[in-house]
């Protein structure tokens, strides 16, 4: 009995050199017969049951090492006085993203004002007073999470985020105009090769998180955190438009053109009216609450 347990252990977590050997075969066999044509010849099948187990022990292996490496790391990861205090503190973690995003925001307004200067359009234009906004209102929320710790002044929270959600409506004009240009002059962005791809993972993983953040840090109660995730929520919405064009200059060859701008001005409808419902949501809430402190004092 003893025997057969030793066979199946061998089997299934052979050396890390065998694994590495049998994975590159496997990937040469596997190309050679894909690029021949000999997807159902007897060789094909014996080359079939070797990739198939070579994954196998492949992932298993992943499945007993991983765990251990994970939690090394992340004791590690912890352990670090600035990393540390990124991955516990929020309003840390706010801060930081704050500064991230008004960076790249300025290096954008940068970018599309150069371009919008040297090729004299105003598609670049547009884009540059877009990301111009968005550094505005991270600015202003910068500027007073400097000044101020978070929850120490409600009122001043409170008066900033409104002060946001009013600025956070003239996105909607800048929003209507890029789609009025793609949809009139048949504007949108293109990635090559597989670059379209990564632009969309990197898209939806943007605004699930925007989506948890939006979530996340208004169960804390303040209202600068939750006008940074607001803002980040939104400039995701508008990078899965920017997506969409791409994904019909790539893939939308068999679409009718008036389809695809039915398309796009039903998803930049239905992301204009969105920023509007929670700007309006964070300027009547914050300016009922204004109002009730101001009666108590």
């Amino acid at each position: 009995m003893n025997e057969y347990k030793n066979i199946w252990r061998k089997l299934l977590f052979p050396p890390v050199w065998l694994i590495l050997l049998m994975t590159i075969f496997s990937a040469a066999a596997l190309t050679a017969v894909f690029v021949n044509g000999c997807e159902t010849s007897p060789v094909a099948c014996a080359v079939y049951v070797i990739a198939f187990y070579t994954l196998s022990v492949f992932c298993i292996a992943c499945l007993k090492t991983f765990p251990e490496y994970y939690r090394t790391i992340k004791g590690k990861v912890y352990d670090n006085p600035y990393s540390g205090r990124y991955l516990t503190d929020p309003v840390f973690r706010t801060h930081v993203s704050l500064y991230t995003s008004l960076t790249i925001n300025l290096l954008y307004v940068a970018v599309n004002a150069v371009s919008a200067a040297v090729y004299r359009t105003a598609w670049f234009g547009i884009f540059a007073v877009y990301y111009a906004i968005m550094a505005v209102m991270r600015f202003l929320l910068l500027r007073y999470v400097n000044r101020n710790a978070i929850g120490q002044s409600r009122l001043g929270e409170l008066k900033r985020s409104r002060l946001c959600a009013y600025i956070l409506m003239l996105v909607n004009l800048i929003l209507t105009g890029a789609v009025l240009m793609m949809v009139t002059f048949d504007r949108g962005f293109t990635y090559q090769g597989i670059l379209i791809y990564v632009m969309a993972l990197y898209t939806f993983y943007i605004t699930g998180s925007a989506l948890r953040d939006l979530v996340k840090y208004r169960k804390l109660g303040s209202p600068v955190m939750s006008a940074a995730k607001i803002i980040k929520f939104t400039q995701a919405l508008v990078s899965m438009l920017f997506l969409e064009t791409a994904m019909f200059a790539q893939f939308g060859g068999e679409m009718a053109p008036e389809h695809q701008r039915l398309m796009l001005m039903l998803t930049g409808g239905g992301i204009a009216i969105t920023v509007i419902i929670m700007a309006v949501c964070v300027i009547v809430r914050n300016t009922k609450e204004i109002r009730k402190m101001k009666q108590t004092d």
